[in-house]
């Protein structure tokens, strides 16, 4: 079954171009040239993926990323002109999952949606067994976690990052590691989205986020979980 990607763009040559790629290799496309009606189909159109404009007009694509990522986990790619750094960052922490600067080429473009839609397919139900890490709980069969008992609300990225770390606990990983083994040797983006995705993670199953018990930082080095 065909994969619906929602191209949320408010320049119609440009949406006009990354649709007529997309159906050219087997997506079906939804398509939106305002902020609202962006809003609208993303939530309930029900897309597999969203191509996500930053300057729309109505409601601009960094508040439409906040508001899908408070109700859902699809994948986001903002697509912005802008070069600035703080830009790229702020979409990374309102949940996008990637971003691409234009002028982009379509065969990169392509290469980043795939590569992406395979980290979030459908997630199975959690498994009974568990295995338990320094208070978390990952039951890998389900791919879901636990703390304390209570099932922690990560998106796939965000499990496979804990999984990765918790399966050598003590063990330094580089973000570059992270980015060839969580994100795919397909992921073009650079080691920001690490760091971010970290952060996010953190809020999620620790206590006090600034005060990691679990994730620590290795100054200059990476991330490991930390041993019982």
């Amino acid at each position: 079954m065909a994969k619906t990607i929602l191209v949320v763009e408010d320049e119609k040559d440009i949406a006009n171009i990354i649709i007529f790629n997309l159906e050219r290799n087997g997506f079906e496309t939804l398509e939106a040239n305002d902020g609202p009606t962006g809003l609208k189909l993303a939530l309930e159109g029900a897309p597999d993926l969203i191509l996500l404009d930053v300057m729309l007009p109505g409601i601009d694509g960094f508040e439409i990323c906040r508001k899908v990522r408070a109700q859902s986990q699809v994948p986001i790619i903002m697509l912005t002109a802008r070069e600035e750094e703080t830009d790229k960052i702020l979409g990374l922490e309102l949940g996008a999952d990637d971003y691409v600067t234009k002028p982009f080429s379509n065969r990169e473009l392509i290469a980043r949606i795939k590569a992406n839609m395979r980290r979030f397919s459908e997630l199975p139900a959690p498994a009974e067994e568990k295995e338990r890490a320094s208070g978390i709980e990952i039951a890998e069969e389900g791919a879901a976690a636990y703390k304390d008992g209570k099932l922690l609300d990560l998106s796939v990225r965000e499990f496979d990052i804990l999984s990765y770390l918790a399966a050598e606990p003590g063990r330094v990983v580089s973000r570059e590691e992270l980015m060839e083994k969580v994100w795919g040797f397909e992921y073009y983006g650079d080691l920001r989205a690490v760091d971010v995705a970290i952060r996010r993670l953190r809020e999620k199953i620790e206590d006090e986020p600034a005060q990691p018990r679990y994730i620590i930082t290795k100054r200059g080095l990476g991330y490991y979980f930390a041993k019982s």
